[in-house]
């Protein structure tokens, strides 16, 4: 994508409807020590008609139960204007619509979380592109893995505001993966209507009771699983 980048972990403020953004970024910042040092790639709702509908689809399915395994993911990003070190880090949706081929590199992950999950992508995988840190968070449509993680060539570059010194171009730091643009979610989903669901199936069970977004709510590279996606996707309607 153009330079400036717009994706950044640490300091990235957190999405208002976050209360705990304090305490996440804490933590945060101790799984970033412990990620360094082990440096291991880890592997009020609008509609009730969304649980319905997964419902159904999974009784319509095989009956076996899937493997919890990671192979959607969500991608912030801060559809609004905010400066850092005077650079506009802002790139909605509507910003990658308009790149040629309507595809960019998704460039300027500074946490190591976050970067290994970048790593962790292949080719054809979909994800969520959430709007972040602005009046309303919450997805606004989805977009595919084009290329596989390769390195950021903005930790390189001295002029770059991500630029990281102590990265060497013989074992790079930093990576990112190349993203299309797939399609707009059918209507807006907010985090808000996400968060009932998530409390919901927290006590009585569901798909959403361990979705990353509200356990690392300043991760701005998340893992997902089919369920969650899926669910995710039946609140669509």
């Amino acid at each position: 994508m153009p330079w400036p980048s717009r994706k950044r972990d640490k300091a990235a403020a957190a999405d208002k409807e976050e209360p705990d953004a304090k305490i996440a970024k804490a933590e945060e910042k101790a799984s970033d020590k412990q990620e360094e040092e082990k440096s291991a790639k880890p592997p009020a709702g609008r509609s009730t008609s969304g649980w319905k509908n997964w419902k159904k689809k999974t009784s319509e399915s095989s009956g076996e139960e899937s493997k919890i395994t990671y192979c959607h993911w969500l991608l912030k990003s801060e559809p609004e204007s905010r400066l850092e070190n005077g650079v506009d880090v802002k790139f909605s949706i509507d910003d990658l619509k308009a790149q040629p081929n309507q595809t960019t590199c998704w460039d300027g992950v500074r946490n190591y979380q976050a970067r290994n999950f970048l790593r962790s992508m292949k080719l054809g995988q979909q994800a969520f592109f959430y709007h972040s840190n602005c009046k309303e968070p919450g997805i606004v449509g989805i977009v595919e893995i084009v290329k596989e993680a390769y390195p950021d060539h903005t930790q390189f570059d001295k002029k770059h505001l991500y630029y990281d010194s102590t990265s060497k171009k013989e074992n790079p730091k930093w990576s990112m993966v190349d993203v299309q643009f797939v399609r707009m979610t059918k209507r807006f989903i907010p985090l808000s209507e996400m968060k009932v669901h998530h409390l919901e199936h927290k006590a009585h069970g569901g798909p959403l009771q361990n979705m990353m977004l509200f356990a690392k709510q300043r991760l701005s590279v998340q893992p997902l699983t089919q369920e969650e996606f899926d669910f995710v996707l039946s609140l669509e309607e």
